[in-house]
């Protein structure tokens, strides 16, 4: 018997690792467990959690509805900063175990407890988001990892322990893999997907039809944003949540936003990650194409070499750190007239641009147009070029 915990607050999902998890922990420690859930989309997930939760001996279960923050100051944050890792990953997991691990912290508060617990493995990413959080919010906070302190090397130990102990979980030899879904994304990985060369089964997606099942006619949609932020959908006012949930409804039923990919783990180590966000791939679409009238051009490559090391320190888990913190304000300031209406065409899997229109547009076809202006004397371009020629010029000549 493990000591000096009388009570903790345990991030619970329902599933394999954390059903086990919580009579883990009240065997080992001896103490009082509250079960934590976050509601940030997981739909049909959230079935009969409390009663599960309390089955397995929790002695309280909060279950709270953080959607809409979740949306609005975590998703929307990294659709303005075109958050994407490696190019691909559009982070749908990464953005929400810091508003997860932050509400955790806060419950531990009120209830008295003296340690906070995660279902993370010790190999994965998110491990470091959750404690990063927990030890940035509260310094003193102590964090049990049962992963990195039990006897259990494999999920295959897992589902025979909850089998032995009655504990049902959704995971199955029959369907190895293991998910996590919320209002941006849902994952897949793990078992079967461990193999970068095998295609994963169309069955196991969940919140998009394949691009070959997708209607034979295009859908056309617009969104409104006001300073970066989407707001309407073909004029409706949504709420965050709303808004996004009805994006992935469009965008799933069009065979938007399946992506397959090998990332590569802060820990270390490659992993292959398979992903659906249809929602959250319009909207970096159609945010991209909202600033590319409204946005000056230094601010706008400025603002695109900061995102490698914003994806990076959402990916890692640095949410709640100082220069996250002085990114995140730079990106507020970049945004403050990426303002319009963007109209896209979804088809087939495909999300194009048709079209962008904006009070507050840079774009102006005087200026741009190849027929006769006014406003522009082309001969000024031959000392432009010259001077911005000049160390070119410079270098070779040097060379003899």
């Amino acid at each position: 018997m493990k000591s000096g915990v009388k009570k903790v607050v345990l991030a619970y999902s329902g599933g394999l690792d954390t059903s086990i998890i919580l009579k883990w922990l009240k065997n080992q420690y001896g103490c009082e467990v509250i079960a934590f859930t976050a509601d940030i989309g997981q739909a049909e997930e959230l079935d009969h959690l409390e009663e599960k939760a309390r089955a397995t001996g929790a002695t309280k279960v909060y279950v709270e509805d953080l959607r809409e923050e979740f949306v609005r100051e975590y998703v929307f944050t990294a659709i303005k900063a075109n958050a994407i890792y490696e190019g691909t990953y559009l982070l749908g997991t990464s953005i929400a175990r810091p508003l997860i691990a932050k509400r955790q912290v806060e419950i531990a508060q009120l209830e008295g407890a003296d340690a906070v617990a995660h279902g993370s493995t010790g190999k994965g990413n998110d491990q470091v988001r959750f404690e990063l959080t927990y030890y940035a919010l509260n310094p003193y906070i102590r964090v049990i990892s049962p992963w990195r302190e039990w006897e259990f090397k494999s999920r295959e130990e897992l589902i025979a322990y909850a089998r032995e102990n009655r504990i049902p979980v959704p995971v199955t030899k029959e369907k190895p893999y293991s998910s996590d879904r919320n209002l941006l994304h849902i994952s897949f990985e793990g078992g079967i997907l461990e193999d970068p060369w095998s295609e994963a089964p169309e069955n196991m997606f969940i919140l998009s039809v394949s691009p070959e099942k997708a209607p034979d006619r295009p859908t056309h949609i617009e969104i409104d944003f006001e300073d970066g932020v989407p707001k309407r959908i073909d004029g409706a006012s949504l709420s965050p949540a709303a808004l996004l949930t009805r994006l992935n409804e469009i965008g799933g039923q069009n065979g938007i936003g399946r992506v397959d990919m090998v990332e590569n783990r802060y820990v270390g180590m490659k992993s292959r990650g398979v992903y659906e966000t249809p929602g959250g791939t319009i909207l970096h679409i159609a945010h991209r194409a909202m600033e590319s009238i409204t946005m000056d051009r230094e601010v706008m490559h400025f603002r695109d070499s900061l995102i490698p090391k914003i994806s990076e320190l959402i990916y890692y888990g640095y949410w709640f750190s100082p220069e996250m913190d002085i990114l995140r304000g730079a990106i507020e300031e970049t945004q403050k007239k990426v303002t319009g209406t963007v109209r896209l065409k979804l088809y087939k899997g495909n999300c194009t641009v048709v079209g962008r229109k904006s009070e507050k547009s840079l774009y102006h076809g005087a200026f741009a147009t190849f027929e006769k202006d006014t406003v522009y004397n082309q001969k000024d371009a031959e000392g432009f070029i010259r001077l911005n020629a000049l160390r070119l010029r410079i270098r070779r000549m040097m060379r003899g």
